[in-house]
């Protein structure tokens, strides 16, 4: 599945139909009493954030999304039927936050039960300009899933004769990117079955990110200011002055100033074969995710003169297989440095990150945001990113992977603003696609242009 936005993942006219949590259930929610479960870390500094840049005059949209096709004349009824059953099995989209506390500043769980779950279906229109669609679903998008209100998800279809692409959206608090890889099978399978009458799909229950959370936060806060992770991450974060890292080249964004809009880059970068030779020659110091991290480190010294490359690398916190198969936002960051005196070549940039990442992995299985408050440092977020990410995920043996072409299925990232980088490099089928966004100067375009050049450049060059 291509990481995209929703401007390219070839959105074509048809009829609107969409689907939100049903005024009962949204009623319903309201006289929940508290879920005892706590917010995960990650949750709650994500709401944190956005808060604070509503607070200060700015809305950022941050909902992840997935789209995909469905093929022939769509019964809608079945298709509710099997968004609602995907829904319920996993317990993070019918869970939500309330600020209480006598200052209004806790945050406070609440989850509905599964058989309180229903959809509201509405009309939104026939549309014949695929320019429009797109925008109004982002608009769309855009109100709903939103880390500020609750529900915050939403789904539509644009329905045609002979078939209908299928939209799922929500906020970046119940998904990360790796859940929306799994949507396109499961919606399909339940549909499928739908349609034949076989009756309801028996599968093995997921697990509940909503237990995750409690779990990781209970082990969280285990934690004091004299742990060895948080001196690790303490001295870290003193060799790059006292903040977390950027990506360290020029990117045209002016210190304390507003947050800049973002720009999005999606393009294949290199096919198959190249991609399994690239595999092939990192293979013996670990694989493509350090080669990826080695090539950066090269290229960026070269684009921003760094002595030392520093990054935070983002890691799956999905450490036990029960969590395989949920939906959730299951993601820490791992800090590396890798020295680049001397110009090295890439077999030993290579060797030095494989020692960074065997050395710091497991420093990902701590949240960042329990460490950085146990830091005491001012840390109020200003930005929806805490740092820019490289990151690589084989994407291929995914339930469904094989089908995606097919179905036209796409991972949807909104861009809106912000002054990090973050790429994402998938290994599909058809070789390694990148997307990225970043700031929307003409400096940061320039030398991300580079960056993903040197980086083509770089793989296509290795030996098989």
């Amino acid at each position: 599945m291509r990481i995209t936005d929703i401007q390219r993942c070839e959105v074509r006219p048809g009829r609107l139909v969409e689907w939100t949590l049903s005024p009962a259930t949204v009623a319903t929610a309201h006289g929940l009493p508290e879920d005892s479960r706590p917010p995960a870390y990650i949750q709650e500094s994500h709401i944190r954030t956005a808060r604070h840049v509503r607070e200060d005059g700015l809305f950022v949209p941050t909902w992840l999304g997935t789209s995909f096709d469905l093929a022939g004349p769509v019964d809608l009824d079945v298709l509710e039927e099997s968004l609602r059953a995907w829904t319920v099995r996993h317990e993070t989209l019918r869970s939500g936050f309330r600020w209480a506390g006598a200052d209004g500043e806790e945050l406070r769980r609440f989850t509905l039960d599964a058989g309180d779950v229903t959809l509201h279906r509405e009309a939104g229109g026939e549309f014949t300009d695929a320019a429009a669609l797109t925008a109004h679903l982002q608009s769309r998008f855009d109100t709903v899933a939103d880390a500020l209100r609750w529900p915050n998800l939403i789904y539509a279809a644009v329905v045609r004769d002979d078939s209908a692409t299928v939209f799922l959206a929500f906020d970046h608090s119940n998904v990360d990117a790796y859940s929306l890889h799994g949507i396109p099978a499961e919606i399909e399978e339940l549909y499928t079955a739908g349609l034949q009458g076989r009756g309801p799909v028996v599968r093995t229950p997921a697990a509940s990110y909503v237990d995750f959370c409690e779990i990781e936060r209970a082990d969280a806060d285990r934690l004091d200011g004299e742990h060895e992770t948080v001196a690790r991450w303490r001295e870290f974060i003193r060799r790059c002055d006292g903040t977390l890292p950027s990506f360290p080249v020029e990117l045209g964004v002016e210190p304390g100033g507003s947050l800049p809009p973002q720009r999005m880059i999606c393009e294949p970068l290199v096919d198959a074969e190249a991609a399994a030779s690239f595999e092939a020659y990192c293979r013996p110091y670990g694989g493509s995710l350090v080669g990826l991290l080695a090539a950066t480190a090269l290229i960026v010294q070269e684009l921003g003169e760094q002595s030392v490359y520093r990054t935070v690398v983002p890691f799956h916190t999905r450490v036990k297989s029960q969590w395989s198969d949920s939906v959730g936002w299951f993601v820490g960051g791992a800090p590396i440095e890798v020295p680049l005196d001397h110009a090295p070549d890439l077999a030993a940039t290579l060797r030095a990150v494989r020692a960074q990442l065997q050395a710091n992995r497991t420093l990902a299985r701590m949240p960042l945001a329990r460490v950085l408050s146990l830091l005491g440092a001012d840390f109020r977020p200003t930005s929806p990113d805490l740092y820019s990410i490289v990151s690589f995920v084989d994407t291929r043996g995914i339930p469904g992977a094989d089908r995606w072409a097919e179905q036209n299925a796409h991972a949807l990232l909104r861009v809106s603003y912000g002054d990090q980088v973050c790429v994402w490099v998938n290994r599909v089928h058809d070789g390694l696609w990148l997307a990225s966004r970043h700031p929307d100067t003409d400096v940061a375009a320039k030398n991300m242009g580079l960056y993903v050049e040197r980086l083509r450049d770089l793989m296509s060059a290795l030996p098989a």
